[in-house]
């Protein structure tokens, strides 16, 4: 578990609280939850279809943020978690 924070590209003084988040290197891209990303003013940028680890299909938004955790930054995509999905650190963040 490590702790991450999703900066607004745009308006930098704008970021989500630190989230606990599970490094999960099976994963793509970064999920947090769409509600902290909304109010950082971070907005969707489009949708993206995931398979889960259940093999279940979802379609999610994602849009752009600077991904912060345990000292290190950088530019990524950032997938809109909905109510129900975990937070967590994507292979590509890493």
């Amino acid at each position: 578990m490590v702790n991450m924070t999703a900066v607004n590209p745009k308006e930098e003084h704008r970021c989500t609280p630190l989230v606990e988040v599970m490094v999960d290197t099976g994963a793509e891209l970064s999920w947090l939850p769409k509600q902290l990303l909304l109010d950082a003013g971070i907005v969707p940028r489009g949708k993206k279809r995931f398979e889960t680890a259940t093999k279940q299909l979802v379609e999610r938004d994602f849009g752009y943020a600077i991904l912060k955790a345990e000292g290190y930054a950088t530019n990524d995509e950032i997938v809109f978690a909905e109510e129900g999905d975990m937070s967590f650190l994507g292979v590509r963040t890493l």
